[in-house]
């Protein structure tokens, strides 16, 4: 699918429901036709994180902004750069935002640069089959702290619904109802739905994916 990415891009959701992989296949992406910085504003979770694709985004060209403690024996959650002068640079950003209402209070960090902008759009990453947002009345109670946690609007629905490597196409098409419903409930358009490419036949909008997010035991 085309899609039009805006400026900055927000990506959010629940703890384990993917977003980090979305995150870095959007970058990877928007990099084949400019230049992208990623912000990986993940600092409450030190598991599949941004951070941790430094040299796929190197040889990308993608430029990467991390916690100066990211991918280190400390889990400290501090922040060492100018958010101005990133989402003011040349080119896409990408904001990979800690899942759950606590990793969005890091975004809300810079609510004064990020609210009111006509070029940015937070997107709320779902999975039907992860604990915690298994119907749409607990993804869109989810999604209201997150919204409350980061000072910032929804703009749109991505369904990220699998299985890890037990999805399959009938996996992934038994979540577009689901998804749908937390789109109205949330009040937010359903933007696509993506997955592999094998699992995406006979669904629309979609946006295939690679999976480069693994769990720790097929590292």
């Amino acid at each position: 699918m085309n899609f039009d990415f805006p400026k900055i891009t927000v990506i959010t959701g629940h703890y384990g429901c993917g977003k980090t992989n979305v995150a870095v296949n959007i970058a990877l992406k928007l990099a084949e036709a400019g230049k992208v910085t990623v912000v990986d504003l993940d600092i409450v979770n030190p598991y599949f994180r941004t951070a941790d694709f430094g040299s796929l985004f190197e040889s990308r060209g993608i430029r990467l902004v991390a916690p100066m403690y990211a991918n280190s024996n400390l889990d400290i959650p501090a922040l060492s750069f100018d958010p101005g002068g990133i989402i003011n640079s040349e080119g896409s950003v990408i904001i990979d935002v800690g899942g759950d209402p606590e990793g969005a209070t890091a975004l809300g960090r810079y609510g004064d640069l990020l609210k009111n902008r006509g070029d940015l759009a937070l997107y709320y990453v779902v999975n039907k089959y992860r604990y915690l947002t298994s119907t749409p009345q607990e993804a869109k109670e989810l999604l209201e702290e997150i919204k409350a946690a980061s000072g910032l609007s929804c703009h749109g629905i991505i369904n990220n619904s699998n299985l890890g490597a037990l999805t399959d196409n009938k996996t992934v098409a038994d979540s577009v109802d689901y998804a749908e419903k937390v789109a109205e409930a949330s009040g937010c358009p359903l933007l696509f739905t993506c997955s592999r490419k094998e699992n995406l036949t006979g669904i629309s909008p979609s946006m295939e994916i690679n999976i480069y997010v693994k769990p720790v035991w097929e590292q």
